[in-house]
């Protein structure tokens, strides 16, 4: 399936949910469609789908070659934020490269992008909306600090919604 060819609309979670708040990205992306339903009745396109990609690495590789939009939410570590600080990244902000590492699993959704990239099969439409994770011992389940900013998380991804017409006022 060729860039123009792909209609898909997704908005995925990726992360290991037994690493704590490495897993944000599943737990948001639950959390995000009881949100939607229940705070825009009627209001979100019927064409998005949400997706638990976990830690599927090249596996995915279908799904964002077939999107036209993709939401992608994630525990994302970076040397210039603080733990539990919310973060995006627009489509050409997002590197693609192996050598940066935004989590323990991003390193191949990032070889994922750029694969996709390369065949001619990117998204047109793309947007990465995370947190700086606060603890990724073993465990289930966010840290509280992570929980808390759940909302902002959720307010982001409702812009960009929006601005790509999926979400009506």
């Amino acid at each position: 399936m060729s860039e123009d060819t792909s209609t898909r609309k997704i908005v995925m979670g990726l992360g290991n949910t037994l690493n704590k708040d490495e897993g944000l990205g599943v737990h948001a992306v639950q959390a995000l469609e009881a949100y939607l339903n229940e705070n825009f009745p009627g209001k979100l396109s019927s064409e998005i789908e949400f997706l638990d990609g976990g830690a599927l690495g090249l596996n995915l590789l279908p799904w964002v070659e077939e999107s036209s939009h993709l939401v992608v939410l994630d525990s994302m570590v970076s040397r210039f934020s603080v733990p539990g600080q919310v973060m995006e990244l627009a489509k050409d902000e997002i590197p693609l490269y192996r050598n940066i590492k935004m989590s323990d699993h991003q390193i191949t959704f990032q070889e994922v992008l750029g694969l996709a990239k390369f065949r001619g099969k990117f998204p047109e439409n793309l947007h990465l909306v995370g947190a700086q994770p606060v603890d990724m011992s073993i465990g289930y389940g966010i840290s509280p600090e992570i929980e808390a900013v759940m909302p902002e998380i959720f307010k982001r991804v409702v812009r960009v919604l929006k601005e790509w017409d999926l979400l009506s006022e």
